[in-house]
């Protein structure tokens, strides 16, 4: 499945990918489409085979603190306009143990005989540390850990961060004595190494261990990347490595969230991108990574791929899976049936990555369709392969690609069809926008939606 890996009308941000069993579990916020608020009040859980990660099976919600159409609220202290964040799950002595932050409450723990849930309350945190490490007991983004020896960690913060040791017994008590405040600088501490501001705790952290070293994967200062340092010890000291991902090049949005995870012997980085015009309104995407034997993690590119190795141009490639979308155009969702690309302007570039054409079919030329509705103004879409027009269209690329067609769209909806240059092989697919308007009819479409994009297909 394509990025957004789950279905296209669930949004599910700060994913926590989780392999348990035969199965990989994604746990993580949930967004409404168009909202103007951080999530709701339930937690939903999605999982798949590792053998088969396209192939999602939807748990339902598994947690909530307010009451819903079919549930009375799980926790009896918080309220029906509370709203849960950035949860995490973790597995010990059979048990599955749920660590969720509640927006301006206290947060607590719930247990579940299953890894889908559905979970029930166990406890509010037990702590002695003080109330404004913790935030009045919401601890922040909790990322918990179960080290090969059983102990067990929970790693939290917003702005700034700490962690501590939870008793094993009870997996909800902090044990005194173990709290470590900051262990990723949220000041600029240039002897630290930490000499660029964006490398600065922000919020978001989620620990993982790769052999012998431990991952701390988390959201940099406010800005759309995860980060990530290393230890040889799970309270660290950690140290900066690198970015893994930025979902914002190219691409309009906020902070990012997400973690790794080994799926059937691959690694990946689960994180999300924005949609309907809103950094409230998010939806979890992927990309395969690799770790070195020298521990790093070389920075990967968004893609629209997901878990597929390459698009299939001959299918029907619905536009809201753009990985490329700048001047100000959004995806946005009509209903839960149809997503669509709104606020084509003349400074838009909408940018796939990547298909495979596949080998030479022995001719020149092949056809190209796009399903759009037209918003009373003529245009022409440019298609490109590898680049655009111009190196300076796309952040940091200094390919310029190869125009391989282009096709009129007109006023009203339409199925707009032209004939293009054959390709073959593998490559990521752009358009860009134009319009003949000059003089005060240029300026006065300057900047103006000209149309939205719903699909496109190529054909041979």
């Amino acid at each position: 499945m394509a990025n957004p890996y789950l279905p296209k009308w669930e949004y599910i941000p700060d994913g926590e990918p989780r392999v348990f069993g035969d199965r990989v579990y994604i746990y993580g916020s949930h967004d409404i489409a168009g909202s103007n608020k951080f999530c709701d009040h339930v937690l939903k859980c999605w999982s798949a085979p590792v053998d088969d990660p396209g192939n999602w099976t939807c748990h339902g919600d598994i947690f909530r603190v307010g009451k819903t159409r079919d549930h009375e609220s799980d926790t009896d202290w918080t309220g029906d306009n509370s709203s849960l964040f950035a949860p995490d799950v973790v597995e010990k002595d059979g048990k599955y143990y749920l660590y969720a932050y509640i927006e301006q409450k206290k947060g607590c723990v719930a247990v579940s005989d299953r890894p889908e849930g559905p979970f029930k309350l166990l406890s509010q945190y037990k702590y002695s540390i003080p109330e404004e490490v913790c935030a009045d007991g919401q601890f922040i983004d909790p990322g918990v850990f179960v080290d090969d020896d059983g102990r067990v960690y929970i790693y939290c913060g917003y702005l700034k961060s700490f962690l501590a040791e939870l008793n094993p017994d009870n997996m909800y008590e902090v044990l005194d004595g173990t709290l470590v405040e900051n262990f990723i600088p949220c000041e600029e501490r240039p002897e630290d190494g930490f000499d660029s501001h964006d490398k600065l705790f922000f919020e978001a952290a989620s620990m993982r261990k790769v052999g012998d070293t431990y991952y701390m994967i988390y959201s940099p200062n406010s800005c759309p990347k995860l980060a990530y340092a290393t230890s040889d010890s799970p309270v660290g000291p950690f140290k900066f490595r690198g970015f893994i991902v930025d979902s914002g090049i190219d691409y309009s949005g906020g902070n990012d969230h997400g973690s790794i995870m080994n799926v059937n012997g691959q690694w990946y980085i689960f994180y999300h991108r924005m949609t309907n015009g809103t950094i409230m309104s998010r939806r979890g995407c992927v990309e395969k990574i690799e770790i070195l034997p020298d521990g790093t993690i070389p920075m990967v590119e968004t893609t629209s791929l997901g878990f597929q190795d390459s698009l299939n141009p001959y299918e029907i490639t619905d536009a809201d899976i753009a990985c490329v979308l700048t001047g100000g155009a959004f995806i946005s969702e009509r209903n839960v049936f149809e997503r669509f690309i709104r606020n084509i302007t003349e400074e838009t570039v909408i940018g796939y990555k990547y298909f495979d054409f596949g080998e030479d079919f022995g001719s020149k030329t092949m056809e190209f369709a796009a399903k759009v509705r037209g918003l009373g103004c003529d245009c022409t879409m440019n298609i490109y392969i590898d680049g655009t027009d111009r190196a300076d269209r796309l952040k940091g690329s200094d390919k310029v690609g190869k125009k391989i067609g282009s096709v009129k769209i007109g006023h009203d909806d339409s199925v707009v069809q032209t004939v293009i240059e054959a390709v073959t092989g593998r490559h990521s697919v752009f358009f860009t926008i134009e319009t003949e308007y000059e003089g005060w009819m240029g300026d006065y479409f300057k900047g103006r939606g000209l149309f939205e994009l719903e699909s496109f297909v190529f054909m041979k």
